[in-house]
């Protein structure tokens, strides 16, 4: 509510969107539109399928426009700096996802992003125009903080050493182009992202009702509407959230695209060989076997349910409600008391192919066939519904508040659900990045998944230093950023994990020790060699991460001189006899070379012996 009164001109476009919606766009008539509407002769120009909207031309150059970022290591932010192949990036995904196109050009397997909603309440950056100054910037979107709009100087933090924040803003539904807005934040950072996957790869996009529709066309016009996989409904809180749709929220989606379809594929999950075997199949379908159809209990005698007493005729497996020649007649008898069925014989009829009967010696059992419910069957194909009891957003919470002891962060996404998606989309020894990290979720992710099946993932993640409300638990805490509750969930994550590795070590060593004292059999020792293979699989796990920082490059810039002003040119010239930026250092130089040059991350840096100056690039 702005506590404005309801203009004459409001109250009639009110009343026009009420008749005619199909000639609005993003709150405003689309005049063209309505004379389409109203049977107007309108010749669109161009006209074709296409998704478009307001900016998507200044979209597209923002995505051409080089960066002269680079990345810098902060090593007393890490764990195990220098031996971990992880990564967390604190910096503006944009700009971070220019910087590693060289070096990591078809290098990820698979990405998994928990993008911003656009709920009307959320913040992104917008607009993504870094090197504009403050009076165009100003003059281009408005000095609007009272409305949700921040303007760069707004955001420089005493906390965060004066660094701005550029382009921060709310988007908020009253917004005049609040689609185009979130369109023109994501379609620069998906076709990046795109460029970073393997021909093999896979991303996974998590999002809701607001803009599944718009993110659907979008990673089609992206990544091809061939490559399109799945849009999986995923099941976050069964009971219904409250929320600004018609009905109680159960779910969310999940964005599926390969990047070459004719090359990646969607792997399957691991089961219990026992859960499968509890299932069969007839010509309906799976079951398993449910529960008795005798009733029993102080309710179930005959002279309490009646109409519920009557024979059923058993000849092997197969039933019938009348008397047939070579069937047997079966009571709800038990030990030899008068029951009851559950069924009456109208529903045993309509549900003649749901009844399992079994014989042990001369006593008959009629049971219920169980069908599957939603993910109640094991599978190792995924199904098109993703649910576990697991998903729920509440258990995302309370993983992250057992980390912490405090709730900082809102709704993270479940571990369970991320490390599912990277049993399916990866293999042991593949890179997976998520440029919207958030919490960490994916990093903690990737390391429960590779306790659990030896293997040696490796993930990029990477997150704004978003400012932490003042009045936050966070905040208080002293976590001024976003990316600092990150960091700090993925060491706490990782040591919790070493520690539950240690206890699976001593176990196996027990387990090694009892094979050791039987008769040495062929059979022992193989598995002898298996359990050791298992321990030096958990004793090589990367539980370390490296932290890196966009920042500006080390090196000089040459700014363009307007006119024909010699001295100006002059001085700049001067200012470049040495190249090297002021605040450049050794270190800061050779990763920015690193990257530069396109190699990895995780290229071994070692001193040559030349001095300060001296350093050798080994990369892998």
């Amino acid at each position: 509510m702005d506590g404005m009164s309801l203009t004459p001109e409001q109250e009639k476009l009110n009343a026009l969107r009420n008749i005619l919606p199909e000639a609005f766009c993003e709150g405003k008539i689309d005049w063209e539109k309505l004379k389409a509407t109203l049977g107007g002769d309108i010749n669109f120009s161009n006209e074709r399928y296409v998704l478009n909207w307001a900016g998507k031309s200044d979209a597209f150059k923002i995505l051409q426009t080089p960066t002269y970022k680079t990345l810098i290591p902060a090593k007393d932010e890490s764990v195990n700096f220098d031996e971990t192949n992880n990564i967390f990036i604190e910096g503006e995904n944009l700009e971070v996802l220019k910087v590693l196109q060289k070096s990591y050009f078809g290098k990820v397997k698979m990405i998994y992003i928990d993008p911003p909603y656009n709920t009307g309440n959320d913040s992104f950056i917008y607009p993504d125009m870094f090197s504009e100054s403050k009076a165009d910037y100003e003059k281009r979107v408005g000095d609007k903080d009272e409305e949700g709009y921040m303007t760069k100087s707004s955001l420089k933090s005493p906390s965060l050493g004066g660094v701005s924040q550029a382009g921060w803003s709310k988007n908020s539904k009253e917004n005049g182009q609040y689609h185009s807005n979130w369109l023109n934040m994501m379609m620069p950072r998906l076709y990046l992202a795109k460029n970073l996957l393997r021909q093999d790869g896979v991303i996974f996009v998590s999002f809701d009702d607001n803009e599944v529709h718009n993110l659907r066309l979008l990673m089609n016009e992206i990544f091809g509407e061939e490559n399109f996989l799945g849009c999986l409904p995923t099941i976050m809180n069964l009971k219904g959230n409250n929320d600004q749709f018609g009905f109680s929220g159960t779910h969310e989606y999940t964005l599926v695209f390969l990047k070459d379809y004719n090359l990646g594929r969607i792997g399957e999950f691991k089961l219990d060989e026992i859960e499968i075997e509890k299932w069969e199949e007839d010509e309906y379908g799976l079951y398993k076997q449910g529960a008795n159809l005798k009733s029993t209990g102080v309710n179930a005698p005959r002279e309490k349910r009646p109409n519920l007493y009557f024979p059923i005729y058993v000849n092997g497996n197969v039933f019938s409600l009348e008397n047939k020649d070579g069937f047997e007649e079966i009571f709800p008898t038990t030990n030899k008391q008068e029951m009851s069925w559950r069924w009456s014989k109208t529903k045993f009829q309509k549900e003649f192919f749901n009844v399992i009967i079994s014989k042990n010696g001369n006593e008959y059992s009629i049971y219920k066939k169980q069908r599957p419910e939603i993910n109640d069957l094991p599978s190792k194909k995924p199904k098109s519904i993703f649910y576990k009891p697991s998903y729920s957003s509440g258990n995302g919470t309370q993983e992250l508040k057992n980390i912490f002891n405090e709730r900082y962060f809102s709704n993270p996404k479940p571990i369970n659900l991320v490390k599912d998606f990277i049993e399916i989309g990866t293999h042991p020894n593949d890179l997976i990045l998520d440029f919207f990290s958030g919490s960490g979720t994916t990093a903690h992710s990737v390391m429960e998944l590779n306790k659990e099946d030896g293997g040696n993932r490796k993930y990029i993640c990477v997150q704004l230093p978003e400012l932490c409300e003042e009045k936050s638990e966070a905040f208080k805490a002293g976590y001024k950023t976003i990316a600092e509750i990150s960091k700090e969930r993925i060491r706490r994550a990782g040591k919790k994990i070493n520690d539950e590795i240690r206890l699976i070590i001593d176990d196996l060593r027990m387990k090694i020790k009892k094979l050791q004292s039987e008769l040495p059999t062929e059979e022992n020792q193989s598995e002898i060699t298996s359990l050791q293979s298992q321990i030096n699989n958990l004793q090589s796990q990367d539980l370390g991460f490296k932290v890196l920082k966009l920042e500006d490059s080390n090196f000089k810039q040459w700014q363009q001189i307007e006119g024909n002003d010699a001295q100006a040119l002059a001085e700049q010239m001067k200012l470049f006899v040495d190249p090297v930026s002021e605040s450049a250092t050794i270190e800061n130089m050779v990763y920015e070379l690193l990257l530069k040059s396109g190699k990895d991350l995780n290229s071994k840096i070692f001193p040559s012996g030349g001095g300060e100056f001296g350093y050798l690039l080994l990369c892998d």
